[in-house]
């Protein structure tokens, strides 16, 4: 008996239902925070830790979030996570110890209007960009990837504003948003930045 194409293997189980325990969030929150020492690795744990993320163990993964996924607040989130605990995420980090350097960490968010389909989550760094540039930047390239999805035209070179007005009136994007964290480098060692959006299961 021949053996089945690979397409028709994954095809096939496509069409099974979803296992009891699938892992897919039904929550996210967002968080952000910033860290300064002499050491790198130090002034990156401090950084998690004024992003209250410190005592977790943060696997990144890429840019999906899943339908129905109810943004919570940070502190709701915070509550549902345990010291030590496996915990994925969608992850920006920018760190320098040039004295004066302005460094910023982002993650956007867009979110369908329809709650059955899938939304992104983009990561965003930047040297010399303040928050309000660079969650711009992060807020466009999630709607944007988004939007290629969802069918909706648009010019690419357009500035974000522009292109707010694009997704609104197409009504397939119903809300965007970033979480951004930026800090100036100071003159005794490194500064690092962090921005998250961590998965609640």
């Amino acid at each position: 008996m021949p053996r089945a194409k690979t397409s028709e293997k994954i095809a096939s189980k496509s069409e099974q239902p979803l296992p009891p325990w699938p892992l897919i969030p039904q929550r996210v929150f967002f968080t952000r925070g910033v860290g300064r020492h002499k050491e790198e690795l130090r002034s990156f744990e401090l950084a998690l830790r004024d992003a209250g993320i410190e005592k977790l163990n943060l696997v990144h993964v890429s840019s999906i979030l899943p339908p129905g996924c109810k943004v919570i607040p940070r502190s709701e989130g915070l509550r549902h996570l345990y010291p030590g605990q496996i915990a994925f995420c969608v992850f920006a980090r920018c760190s320098s110890n040039e004295p004066h350097r302005l460094i910023a960490a982002s993650v956007g968010c867009a979110i369908p209007a329809d709650r059955t389909a899938y939304g992104y989550l983009s990561e965003y760094h930047s040297y010399g960009e303040n928050e309000r540039q660079a969650g711009d930047k992060a807020e466009d390239l999630a709607a944007s990837m988004l939007a290629s999805t969802l069918g909706i035209e648009f010019d690419d070179e357009l500035v974000w504003d522009a292109k707010k007005e694009i997704w609104k009136i197409s009504g397939k994007i119903v809300r965007t948003m970033n979480i951004t964290q930026s800090g100036v480098v100071g003159n005794k060692g490194y500064t690092t930045v962090v921005a998250a959006a961590v998965f609640v299961l």
